[in-house]
C-alpha cells in the first residue's frame, strides 16, 4: 500500500481553491489548506484547513518537522511577500519541496493609459497629480499611503481597512469577480478620475482594466515584489502532476 504525503496548500487565492478541490481527488494525499485569516469570512478550500500565521519562518519550519510535511505549494497572492519568504526558507532548512503557482501579470494593451509604480506610496504620489476621484483597488492594506492627499477616495475592498484613512472617502465592501458592466457603471457612477491597482493578474479583477482602457481613464499599475527564486508552475493541471510525483 503507498503511504499517506501531505501537501501544506498555502492559499486565499482562487488557484489556492481550485488547486486544494483539484488535489482532494489524488490517491493517498492529504492536502492542509493554510489562510492568513485576515478576511473574517473567507472562501473555504475542500479539506483540512488552517487559519492565522505561523509565526514567520521559524514557526514555519516547526509546523513541516511536526505534521511530516513531504511538500509545500506556495498559492497565495502575487503581493503576498512575507509568507512567500518564510515558506522559501523554512523549505530550505527542512529540504521540504517547495512549489508556486505563478500567476502571470496583466500586460499593458492598446488602449490603456498605464502609469508604473514602485510601490502603493509611489502610487498614491503619481494618483494625486490626476484630476476627479481616486478608486482604490489594492485591498485593505496600504491605504494610509493615500492620507497626505487631500482628495476623494473610493475605497473598494472585501473589508473595511484599518486606521489611519483619508479624510474624504466612500467605502464599497464589496467580492469579485465583477463583470465589466459592474465596471463601467462603478467608473462612471463614481466619476472615477483615476484608478489605483496592484498588478495581481487573473481574470477575477481584470473587468476593471477593461472598463477603465474603454472610457479612457489612467490605471495606476503597482509593480510587483520581488519574490524568492523557486520551481513555479502556471496552472492548476501542472500543480497536481508535481504533487503526485512527490
Amino acid at each position: 500500500m503507498n503511504a499517506t504525503r501531505t501537501i501544506l496548500l498555502l492559499g486565499g487565492t482562487s488557484e489556492g481553491l481550485a488547486l486544494a478541490d483539484a488535489l482532494g481527488h489524488v490517491p493517498h494525499l492529504r492536502v492542509v489548506s493554510s489562510l492568513a485569516g485576515r478576511v473574517s469570512n473567507p472562501r473555504l478550500p475542500s479539506g483540512e484547513v488552517r487559519i492565522g500565521g505561523f509565526g514567520g519562518a521559524d514557526g514555519l519550519t516547526q509546523v513541516l518537522r511536526d505534521e511530516q510535511i513531504d511538500g509545500v505549494i506556495d498559492a497565495t497572492h502575487p503581493f503576498a511577500t512575507k509568507i512567500s519568504a518564510n515558506a522559501y526558507e523554512a523549505c530550505l532548512r527542512t529540504k521540504v519541496p517547495l512549489l508556486a503557482i505563478s500567476r502571470p501579470p496583466w500586460t499593458e494593451r492598446v488602449g490603456d493609459i498605464w502609469h508604473d509604480a514602485t510601490d502603493v506610496e509611489d502610487a498614491a504620489r503619481i494618483a494625486a497629480s490626476f484630476s476627479g476621484r481616486i478608486l482604490l483597488t489594492i485591498g485593505r492594506q496600504g491605504v494610509e499611503a493615500f492620507v497626505p492627499y487631500d482628495r476623494e477616495f473610493v475605497i473598494r475592498a472585501i473589508e473595511a481597512p484599518l486606521p489611519p484613512l483619508p479624510s474624504r472617502y466612500e467605502l464599497r465592501l464589496q467580492r469579485g469577480p465583477f463583470t465589466l458592466e459592474d465596471e463601467r457603471r462603478l467608473l462612471q457612477d463614481c466619476r472615477i478620475g483615476v484608478v489605483v491597482s496592484k498588478n495581481s493578474g487573473g481574470d477575477k479583477t481584470y473587468m476593471k482594466i477593461v472598463a477603465a482602457r474603454e472610457l479612457g481613464i489612467p490605471v495606476v499599475m503597482v509593480r510587483r515584489p520581488v519574490l524568492p527564486q523557486v520551481p513555479s508552475v502556471n496552472s492548476i493541471e501542472a500543480a497536481v502532476r508535481w504533487a503526485r510525483g512527490l
